[in-house]
């Protein structure tokens, strides 16, 4: 699993592990029912503190991507995810917010649905067998 993190960037280490999870999730690197590393091989692995990774963890099992079992370690969870009220108003929130900035970044509405789409199709939830 590569992980492209910024130890410059602004955003927060743990976020960037977060991201990086979904991302390989959602585009079927990560299968349905796979098993990640454990939350200290990982920290060694990408060389960030034992916590860090832990945060990360934590946070994809509180969103529903990750089960996380003592014997079995984190697992990814069976896909898609239900929708529910306070998830869509989470996406719409972070969705809007996203989409003025694109606005005001100069970018037209038909290049950010361009945009869309292409990552959208990129997307495909696959069940480990």
């Amino acid at each position: 699993m590569q992980f492209e993190l910024d130890f410059n960037s602004d955003k927060s280490i743990y976020i960037q592990i977060e991201e990086n999870i979904i991302k390989s999730i959602a585009k079927g690197d990560l299968k349905i029912g796979d098993s990640l590393p454990s939350v200290r091989n990982m920290a060694e692995n990408i060389g960030v503190n034992l916590h860090t990774a832990n945060k990360a963890y934590n946070s994809l099992k509180d969103k529903g991507y990750l089960n996380i079992d003592r014997r079995k370690g984190a697992i990814v969870s069976d896909l898609p995810l239900k929708k529910n009220s306070d998830s869509e108003k989470n996406l719409y929130s972070e969705l809007e917010i996203f989409i003025c900035n694109a606005f005001l970044s100069g970018i037209s509405k038909e290049e950010f649905i361009d945009f869309s789409k292409k990552i959208y199709n990129e997307c495909e939830v696959i069940k480990n067998d």
